[in-house]
C-alpha cells in the first residue's frame, strides 16, 4: 500500500479550520504550518474564497520544492520557510492555524532521511537537513546521562537508562551511523518488546523530537497563538502521540478556563483571563481511515475558537 500521499484527518480538519465565526467580511487568512506535501494546503485553497490568502510554514527541504508549485499556480498562496513557531512571519489578524504534528509520510518512507527503523539509511532524522545536528552526531556525542533523558523525557522509555548505556557502549566500539545498526543495538537491550511495536519505537521517536527540538516549537507556537488570532478565528491540532497532546490538551482547557476565581463573581471572559472556547470533543480517524491508512491509528485532533 501506498502511503506517501494521504493526508490524515484531511476533510475533518479542514472542515473545523473553515467553520471559523470570524464576524466581519475582510480577506481571511489562513496558516497551515505543517505543509509536508500539500495535502491540507490543497484542500484549504480548494475551499476558501478568493480574496483569502494562506500562509503555510515547513523546515523541510523537499517540502518546500512542492510548495513552490503551489505558489505558481495560485497567487493567494505563499510558504515560509521555517517553523511554525515563527508565527510572527505572518502579517495580520489570523483567521485560522492548522497543525499536523509529528513527521511526515514522504520523510518516514525515504530511507536517506534516516528516520525510519525499518528502513536503513544514514542516522539524520532532521526535519531541515541542511543544518543542524544529526542523530548520530547526539548518539555518538551526548554523555549517558543526556541519552537518558532524552529517551525518558521524549519517548516515555521505560528502559531508557539501559538503553543509554547500551548505546555508549557500542559506540566505543563503532560510532552509530546508519539506522539499522542503531536499531540493532537498542532492540538487544530493550528486555520486554511491546505486543504489535519495534522496539526502537519509542528511542527513534525520542531522538528525532529532541534534534528537531518540536515539542518546542509547539510551546512557543502556543505561547502566542492566542495573540494572533482574531476573534472567532480556530486552533486546529493534529497529534500522533501522548506528548504533543498531552500539551495541547492542557494549553486548550487552560485558555478556555482562564483564572480560577470564586463562584458567582461577574467578570466578563477577558478579565477572567478567558481566551478560548472548546469545540466539540476530541476527533480520531475514522474506521473507513484506519483501513485505508494504517499510519492514521493514532492521529487525535483538538479544536479551539478564540473569544
Amino acid at each position: 500500500m501506498d502511503l506517501q500521499h494521504q493526508t490524515v484527518l484531511l476533510e475533518e480538519a479542514v472542515a473545523a479550520l473553515m467553520s471559523t465565526s470570524v464576524a466581519d467580511d475582510a480577506p481571511r487568512t489562513y496558516v497551515d504550518g505543517t505543509f509536508g506535501r500539500g495535502g491540507h494546503s490543497a484542500r484549504i485553497l480548494e475551499v476558501m474564497s478568493n480574496d483569502d490568502r494562506l500562509v503555510a510554514f515547513d523546515k523541510d527541504p523537499e517540502a518546500a520544492a512542492a510548495a513552490e508549485a503551489f505558489a505558481a499556480c495560485d497567487a493567494r498562496f505563499r510558504f515560509i520557510r521555517g517553523s511554525f513557531a515563527e508565527l510572527e512571519r505572518v502579517e495580520g489578524d489570523i483567521c485560522g492555524v492548522l497543525l499536523d504534528l509529528g513527521v511526515s509520510s514522504p520523510q518516514l518512507d525515504e530511507q536517506m532521511r534516516g528516520f525510519s527503523f525499518l528502513r536503513d539509511g544514514p542516522l539524520d532524522m532532521r526535519m531541515d537537513n541542511s543544518q543542524g545536528m544529526t542523530a548520530a552526531d547526539f548518539v555518538n556525542e551526548a554523555d549517558e546521562s543526556e541519552i537518558c533523558f532524552v529517551l525518558r523525557e521524549y519517548g516515555e522509555e521505560r528502559f531508557a537508562k539501559r538503553i543509554a548505556r547500551a548505546i555508549v557502549e557500542a559506540r566505543a566500539d563503532e560510532p552509530f551511523t546508519r539506522t539499522a545498526q542503531l536499531a540493532s543495538v537498542v532492540s538487544a537491550a530493550n528486555p520486554a518488546w511491546e505486543k504489535h511495536k519495534h522496539p526502537a519505537t519509542r528511542v527513534f521517536q525520542a531522538i528525532r523530537i529532541h534534534i528537531n527540538q518540536e515539542l518546542s516549537d509547539l510551546e512557543a507556537l502556543l505561547t502566542k497563538v492566542c495573540d494572533r488570532l482574531k476573534s472567532g478565528g480556530r486552533l486546529v491540532v493534529i497529534s500522533f502521540h501522548s506528548l504533543e497532546d498531552r500539551r495541547v490538551k492542557r494549553f486548550m482547557r487552560d485558555a478556555a478556563r482562564g483564572r480560577v476565581l470564586p463562584r458567582g463573581i461577574p467578570v466578563t471572559d477577558v478579565e477572567a483571563g478567558r481566551q478560548l472556547s472548546l469545540v466539540g470533543k476530541a476527533v480520531r480517524a475514522s474506521q473507513a481511515e484506519l483501513e485505508a491508512n494504517p499510519r492514521s491509528r493514532s492521529a487525535i485532533m483538538r479544536v479551539a475558537e478564540k473569544l
